[in-house]
């Protein structure tokens, strides 16, 4: 693996750590710029999910159950009414967010959710239209099955693909058992729907009568990472492994990705699990061991970082980091680990092309990364 790259500002860091939150603004020293680390809000409980909307505001899932509006200035709104009935647990709570990639004329956005039921929960999708602070016309799009009484691996990254069709990231609910290597139920799996809830045309699975027919890929453990590559519209993922072996993956129909029966991670107090490769099963692009828990992940695009354009940036919740890719094709040829000094959760690109990080803490901040000029 790459060499660790620590580039930092050390009062900065020192702050971040030592009081959970960054100062007001700071900046971070990097291979290819300093950063103006500014704080855009605070005081979020967990939060997961972030969308920024055409007017410049932006919106925010807290896990605990609440979607906000955060303005320019950072304000923070009354929770926005209309959410389903969302089982708030563990890991499990209110998740992603993503517009309609129409959103200025219809004002549809997208969640995924923790979504109770009498056996236990699972992760789900609705849509619903955005009326000033409240969700109307609120639909459940899928329902991933079996309910599971477990707070463990929701996946929940919510993407977009090129013909307008709905990927959904899935993990195991934290059993390590075969339902991820079987393709008759949703644990560990990409699934890809319609907008109104059918599975996709393009799907693998849908004259298989063992298989259910929203399924796109499986043998995934928690995906909570999730972007469409901006020249071959291919949906990359990544994943957690168990105490090392997270991986990146370019995620194709019909492909198996090995867990539980490969990985490149090992048992939590030591000793390996299984084999690392096994015919029939894809090898990850990139993989982390020690693991850094990666969480949020963008491919930037944008020209005001243009050092940075065409890389991949990752939220790492482990070690408080953003890291960058530099790609070559579909192979990492660069890995640098930015200290942020918090947990990332999410990773979004602004239209101003200015980095937004969501930071997982008790009293969360929305970040704003610029290019120090």
């Amino acid at each position: 693996m790459n060499t660790l790259v620590k580039l930092l500002s050390s009062s900065a860091v020192a702050l971040a750590l030592s009081t959970g939150v960054l100062a007001q603004n700071t900046e971070i020293k990097t291979e290819k710029t300093t950063l103006n680390v500014a704080v855009i809000s605070d005081g979020l409980e967990h939060p997961w999910g972030l969308a920024i909307l055409p007017d410049g505001k932006m919106l925010v899932t807290e896990r605990a159950g609440r979607l906000r509006y955060v303005s320019a200035d950072g304000a923070l709104s009354e929770p926005v009414t209309g959410l389903p009935e969302i089982t708030v647990s563990g890991q499990g709570g209110l998740l992603d967010i993503i517009l309609h990639p129409d959103f200025a004329n219809n004002q549809r956005v997208y969640i995924s959710y923790n979504e109770p039921g009498e056996s236990g929960s699972s992760t789900a999708v609705a849509t619903a239209v955005l009326a000033g602070n409240a969700l109307t016309n609120l639909e459940v799009l899928f329902s991933a099955q079996p309910k599971f009484d477990s707070r463990h691996h929701f996946g929940g990254r919510l993407v977009f693909a090129d013909n307008g069709d709905l990927f959904i990231t899935l993990g195991d609910r934290g059993q390590r058992r075969d339902d991820a290597q079987t393709l008759d139920t949703h644990h560990g799996k990409v699934v890809r729907i319609k907008t109104d809830g059918s599975p996709s045309v393009t799907n693998p699975y849908l004259e298989n009568e063992d298989a259910l027919s929203d399924v796109w890929s499986y043998g995934h453990r928690n995906i909570q990472g999730a972007a469409l590559h901006p020249k071959t519209n291919m949906l990359w993922t990544h994943e957690h492994g168990p105490q090392g072996g997270d991986e990146i993956n370019i995620t194709r129909a019909d492909h198996n990705y090995g867990w539980p029966v490969i990985t490149y991670g090992e048992e939590y107090g030591g000793g390996k699990i299984g084999k690392t490769s096994q015919d029939g099963m894809q090898q990850p692009l990139h993989y982390w061991t020690p693991s850094i828990a990666p969480s949020g992940m963008i491919f930037y695009t944008a020209d005001l970082f243009m050092p940075w354009q065409h890389n991949l940036l990752v939220g790492s919740l482990k070690f408080g980091q953003l890291v960058r890719l530099e790609l070559t094709g579909e192979k990492v040829t660069h890995e640098e680990r930015i200290m942020i000094g918090q947990r990332i959760r999410d990773v979004r690109q602004g239209p101003d092309g200015a980095v937004y990080l969501l930071t997982d803490q008790q009293s969360g901040q929305i970040l704003r990364l610029t290019p120090k000029k």
